[in-house]
């Protein structure tokens, strides 16, 4: 009577289990002043997240990858031969108040772009999120943060194979800021961007893959790693293009998750305009619990709207079908992901 009595408490305790709901998005630029102000979008970029920002505030924690610096000043642009081709991204100060009000708690900042205006506007970009309350991390300022948020203590650490990052082909160092985090908190989520660029490369090799003569990491394996060393969600970007999402140990990953908000200076043609919310239902220990890819596109020159026909959704189900047929996760064409 006892045993049986004890075990109806347990699944009493599973039944009533804390669900939490986690939002991951993508790249996001939402305007630069260089080479001109022409870049900026109207109304000081109000209306970009518009369309979405609902969404990502109804999550109790939403990320997204900060494609650029914050930066009003001038700081030390990264040399370029032609300006007027000259990916370099600063956004104005005043823009970290769309990510706030659109609902952004998370950014990861280990990407090539972090470093387009030298030190200054990496440190300005982190001093700006650090006065408005936006988490970070990804830098060799920052290589990771700790923070609770209802009642959940989270830790998160961003990776790269760019200058001024946490690095992501240093397993080493990866492994041991991953299991530090683990020993502390009770969900450990890791942002990486790697992985080859363009519409060719939407596929998971699982093998090491280069870019423009760059090391860009082996995701599949780094994926892995970290979950074998602590953590509990895995959001990837870089490509600018989406690919499959799978599980490991009952833990997401989500190789890329592409272009989000990405005002003019990129291309958005093709699959490179497929912008999703990925929303997660974990338990408290980060274990996932189920899930769905909220479809979005960007139109115009880069703003995304949910999209009624799912065609993000449905490209990423196509991709795990074909890269990971063993994968347990289930996703059907609305986007809900189950396994």
């Amino acid at each position: 009577m006892t045993n049986l009595i004890i075990n109806f408490l347990l699944i009493g305790l599973n039944l009533f289990e804390k669900e939490i709901k986690i939002i991951g998005v993508g790249d996001m630029m939402i305007g630069t002043n260089y080479p001109s102000e022409k870049y900026l979008p109207l109304n000081d970029g109000k209306d970009i997240f518009k369309d979405v920002s609902q969404i990502i505030r109804e999550a109790d924690l939403s990320f997204g990858n900060l494609e650029g610096t914050i930066l009003s000043g001038d700081g030390d642009v990264k040399e370029c031969s032609n300006p007027e081709k000259c990916y370099a991204f600063k956004s104005p100060d005043n823009f970290v108040n769309n990510y706030k009000e659109a609902g952004f708690d998370l950014l990861s900042l280990a990407n090539n772009h972090i470093n387009d205006f030298g030190e200054v506007g990496r440190l300005n970009t982190q001093n700006i999120l650090e006065r408005n309350g936006i988490y970070f991390s990804g830098t060799i300022e920052k290589p990771f943060s700790i923070f609770i948020e209802n009642n959940i203590k989270y830790g998160f650490a961003a990776f790269s194979p760019n200058k001024g990052t946490i690095q992501i082909n240093n397993y080493d160092r990866a492994k041991e800021i991953v299991s530090h985090l683990d020993s502390i908190c009770d969900i450990v989520i890791i942002s990486f961007h790697g992985g080859a660029e363009g519409l060719k490369y939407n596929r998971v090799t699982k093998k090491r893959e280069y870019f423009l003569g760059e090391d860009r990491g082996n995701i599949y394996e780094f994926s892995r790693l970290m979950i074998d060393n602590g953590a509990d969600i895995i959001f990837g970007h870089g490509p600018h293009v989406l690919r499959a999402v799978d599980l490991y140990k009952d833990r997401f990953i989500a190789y890329s998750l592409g272009n989000f908000a990405t005002f003019k200076r990129f291309n958005l043609s093709g699959g490179k305009g497929l912008s999703p919310l990925i929303q997660l239902i974990v338990n408290s220990k980060g274990e996932f619990i189920r899930g769905k890819i909220i479809s979005a596109r960007q139109v115009g020159l880069g703003i995304p709207k949910l999209d009624n026909n799912n065609e993000a959704a449905k490209e990423i189900k196509r991709l795990t079908e074909l890269d990971f047929p063993e994968s347990e996760l289930i996703i059907d064409n609305r986007g809900n992901i189950t396994f």
